[in-house]
C-alpha cells in the first residue's frame, strides 16, 4: 500500500500544537487564572482549526490508503522512526480527541473543579490531547507506545488532584491497572519485532512481516497485546478500574476518558493487533466475541445495581465497549466498520452523559439517584438533554448509538474467516438481551432524577429558567434539612457555556444518526482494506 504524501505537515503540527500552548502557559503567574483559561481554549481552538484544514485536505476516494505520510529517522539505534499518517480509520478518532479537548476546555471557564489551579488543570489537557492525537497518527510501534502512555500520567493527576473524596485510591488504581497492561504490550511489541526480522517498528513492515510467524507464537504474542488493549478498553474482567475512576474523576475527566481514552485500547485491536498477527487473531476471537458479550450483560446488570448516577454510566460503558468488542471479533468489513463507527457514537453520547452528570453534581452536590427527582421541573432543559443522550445510548433508531449496536449484534451471524457460526450466533443472541438491559437501566435512571416532583431537599423558587449563574433560583431546604443542605442553594437550567461545550455532541448524535453514511463512507475503504490484507495473509 502506497502512502499519499501531500501536505504531510499537517498530522505534526495538529499534534504538537498543544505544547505551544504548554510553552506560553508556563511563563505566565500561577495567579493570572484567566489568562491561563484564554490561553488553553486558544491553543486547542487553533489545533482544532488544523484538524478541520486536515480533514478538508483529506482525499476521501483513497481513505483506505495513508495520508499526510511522514516517515523520518527518530531512534535509529532501535529502528524506531518518526512514522506518521492517518486512514479512514483513525481520521474520525484524531479529529474526535481535537474536538472533545477544545469543548471540555470551553466547559472548564465555568465549571473549573474544586481544587482549582487553572493553570496545571489547562497544561494537562493539552498535554493529554498531545498524546491522544499521537496515538491516532502514529504509524510506528515505539512512537504509539510512546504516544499510548503518554496519557497516562495527566489523567492520573487528573483524578489524583482533582477528583472526588476517593481520588488517591481510584488515580493508583487507574495507573497500576494501566501500566501492567502496557507492560505485557510492550513485550508483546518487541517479540513481534525480533520475530519478524523487521527492518523497523514501522506498521506496514510489521504488517508484511507478522503473517510470516509461526502460527503458536503468534498466539503467544498476540496474548501480550491482548492484555495491554484490553485493559485500556476496558473489557471484562479487567474493567474493576473503569468505575473507581470515573465516579472519582472531575467532569472534565469523565468526559475525556470515556469519549477517547478508552478507543485508544479498541484502535489498537484494530489498528496493530489484528493486521499484524492475523492467525493470532483468528484463534482469540472467540475469546474475545466471548468476554465482550459477558462484558455488556455484566456492565449492564452492573448498571442495575447502582445508586451513584456517575458510576452508573462508568457501567454502561463496559457494556457498550462490549459492543464495540463483538464487532471487532467477527473479523469482517461489517462487524469492524460497526466497531469503529461505535467508538464515535460512544464518545459523542457518553461523554454527554458525563457532562449532565457533572452539571447535576454542580448543582444538586450530589449524584445519589435516590435524592434527585424533579430534574424536568426544576431545570427542564437540562432534563430534557439528559433524556436525549439516554435515548442515544440505549439505540434508539435516528440517532448515532443505534449504529454502533445494531450492526455490531448483526456482524456476529456471519463471522469471517472459519470462525464458529454457532457459537457466534449465540453470542449474537446474548448481546441482544444487552440491549434490553441497556433500556431497562438507563429509563429507570432517566425515570428516578427527571419525572416527579423535586425532592423537599431541593425545592426551589422560581421556574428553574437561567442565562447563566446571574438567574439562580433559590433553594429552600425544609426545617429537617437545614443543615444538610446548606449548600444546595442553586438550582439552575443550562448555561451558555453549557450550551456552547454541548451543542457540537447533541449535533453529530443526530447527524450521525439521521445519516450514518457520512461516517461509514470515510471508515469502510480503509476497513476494507484492512479485511482484505487479513484475507491475504490467512491464504
Amino acid at each position: 500500500m502506497e502512502p499519499l504524501t501531500d501536505q504531510n505537515w499537517l498530522l505534526s503540527v495538529g499534534t504538537f500544537l498543544p505544547l505551544v500552548g504548554v510553552l506560553v502557559m508556563m511563563f505566565i503567574p500561577r495567579s493570572e487564572e484567566a489568562t491561563h483559561k484564554i490561553v488553553g481554549i486558544a491553543t486547542a481552538g487553533a489545533t482544532l482549526a488544523v484538524g478541520i484544514v486536515t480533514l478538508f485536505a483529506f482525499d476521501y476516494s483513497e481513505a483506505g490508503r495513508l495520508q499526510f505520510f511522514v516517515d523520518a529517522e527518530w531512534i535509529p539505534v532501535i529502528d524506531a522512526n518518526f512514522t506518521v499518517g492517518i486512514d479512514g480509520i483513525s481520521l474520525p478518532l484524531y479529529i474526535l480527541s481535537m474536538a472533545v479537548t477544545f469543548l471540555v476546555m470551553i466547559y472548564t471557564w465555568d465549571n473549573m473543579p474544586d481544587a482549582g489551579n487553572p493553570k496545571a488543570f489547562y497544561i494537562l489537557m493539552l498535554v493529554l490531547q498531545v498524546g491522544m492525537a499521537g496515538t491516532f497518527m502514529a504509524q510506528d510501534l515505539i512512537l504509539f507506545f510512546v504516544f499510548f502512555e503518554l496519557v497516562l500520567l495527566p489523567m492520573y493527576f487528573m483524578i489524583g488532584v482533582w477528583g472526588g473524596e476517593q481520588r488517591k485510591y481510584a488515580s493508583l488504581k487507574f495507573f497500576l491497572y494501566t501500566m501492567f497492561g502496557s507492560a505485557f504490550m510492550l513485550v508483546a511489541f518487541i517479540a513481534l519485532y525480533f520475530q519478524t526480522g523487521a527492518e523497523s517498528f514501522g506498521f506496514q513492515h510489521l504488517i508484511e512481516a507478522g503473517a510470516g510467524i509461526d502460527r503458536n507464537v503468534q498466539i503467544w504474542i498476540f496474548a501480550g497485546m491482548f492484555l495491554g488493549f484490553a485493559v485500556k478498553v476496558p473489557m471484562f474482567p479487567f474493567h474493576t478500574w473503569l468505575p473507581d475512576a470515573h465516579t472519582q474523576a472531575p467532569t472534565q475527566g469523565s468526559v475525556i476518558l470515556a469519549a477517547i481514552l478508552l478507543k485508544l485500547g479498541t484502535y489498537g485491536f484494530v489498528r496493530i493487533a489484528i493486521p499484524m498477527l492475523p492467525e493470532g487473531a483468528v484463534e482469540w476471537a472467540p475469546v474475545i466475541g466471548i468476554l465482550a458479550v459477558i462484558g455488556n450483560i455484566y456492565g449492564a446488570l452492573g448498571c442495575l445495581a447502582q445508586t451513584d448516577m456517575k458510576r452508573l454510566i462508568a457501567f454502561s460503558s463496559v457494556a457498550h465497549m462490549g459492543f464495540v468488542m463483538l464487532g471487532i471479533s467477527t473479523l469482517t468489513e461489517f462487524g469492524i466498520n460497526a466497531a469503529i463507527f461505535g467508538m464515535v457514537a460512544h464518545g459523542l453520547i457518553t461523554g454527554m452523559l458525563f457532562f449532565v452528570a457533572g452539571s447535576v453534581k454542580h448543582r444538586y452536590h450530589t449524584l445519589e439517584i435516590k435524592r434527585l427527582s424533579g430534574m424536568l421541573i426544576q431545570a427542564p432543559r437540562l432534563g430534557w438533554i439528559m433524556g436525549f443522550a439516554a435515548m442515544a445510548s440505549l439505540g434508539l433508531p435516528g440517532l448515532a448509538g443505534f449504529w454502533g449496536e445494531f450492526p455490531a449484534i448483526l456482524s456476529a451471524y456471519n463471522p469471517g474467516f472459519g470462525l464458529s457460526t454457532a457459537l457466534f450466533r449465540t453470542l449474537m443472541v446474548i448481546a441482544a438481551v444487552g440491549t434490553v438491559l441497556a433500556a431497562g437501566y438507563l429509563l429507570w435512571l432517566y425515570q428516578r432524577t427527571a419525572f416527579g416532583e423535586p425532592s423537599d431537599e431541593f425545592t426551589t423558587h422560581g421556574s428553574g429558567e437561567s442565562s447563566g449563574h446571574g438567574g439562580v433560583a433559590h433553594s429552600l431546604s425544609s426545617a429537617a434539612n437545614a443543615d444538610a443542605d446548606e449548600h444546595h442553594d442553586e438550582i439552575y437550567d443550562v448555561t451558555p457555556i453549557e450550551w456552547i461545550a454541548w451543542t457540537p455532541f447533541l449535533l453529530g448524535i443526530v447527524v450521525f444518526g439521521v445519516y450514518p453514511q457520512l461516517l461509514f463512507k470515510v471508515i469502510n475503504p480503509a476497513v476494507t482494506e484492512l479485511v482484505a490484507n487479513l484475507g491475504r495473509s490467512l491464504g
